[in-house]
């Protein structure tokens, strides 16, 4: 049901139980969770794999795990979402502190920026990011995407991003 995409360095792919390590390791380190949700434990983490996998099935789209080719390690998650309430479709990742400044959030949610454009019929995605976080703003702007607002979620001030299908195409 979760479709497999490929980029030049990566793998996307489905969760699989035994991707937990990876995931809790990388949601337990409070660098990678400043301008998430927080740190999270291995139960935590857990329940987060679960609702990324559940999202795949309520939605059709989500995020997918994603693996380097080179050697077979997960290095994060990227993929769409939108949960009741959300600001609309959103792109987002998260990779693991040892996969940082190598291009591949940019790459992964290139990728699942066209699947999203090609499969889901929406004519707009957006990213929702910390405005503290510079380099999630970088790679937001790497994707071509522009700023749309700023807005309130649970509190906490984020920034929309977003790009629409015509803009994409012309990248």
């Amino acid at each position: 049901m979760i479709p497999r995409l490929e980029t030049p360095r990566l793998v996307m792919r489905e969760w699989r139980e035994e991707d937990l390590d990876a995931h809790a390791a990388m949601s337990a380190d409070p660098e990678v969770q400043r301008y998430l949700e927080g740190v999270l434990d291995r139960v935590q983490s857990w329940r987060s794999m679960a609702f990324h996998t559940g999202h795949w099935v309520l939605r059709g789209y989500g995020n997918w795990v994603v693996e380097r080719k080179a050697d077979g390690v997960v290095i994060g998650r990227v993929g769409l979402w939108n949960p009741e309430g959300w600001f609309g479709v959103e792109v987002g990742w998260k990779l693991a502190r040892h996969a940082w400044g190598q291009g591949y959030a940019t790459e992964a949610a290139t990728a699942a920026i066209t699947w999203g454009f090609d499969h889901l019929g929406v004519d707009r995605l957006i990213s929702v990011i910390n405005p503290e976080n510079s380099a999630s703003l970088s790679v937001a702007d790497r994707l071509g995407m522009t700023k749309s607002h700023d807005a309130d979620l649970d509190g906490q001030a984020v920034t929309i991003m977003a790009i629409d299908r015509t803009s994409w195409r012309d990248t």
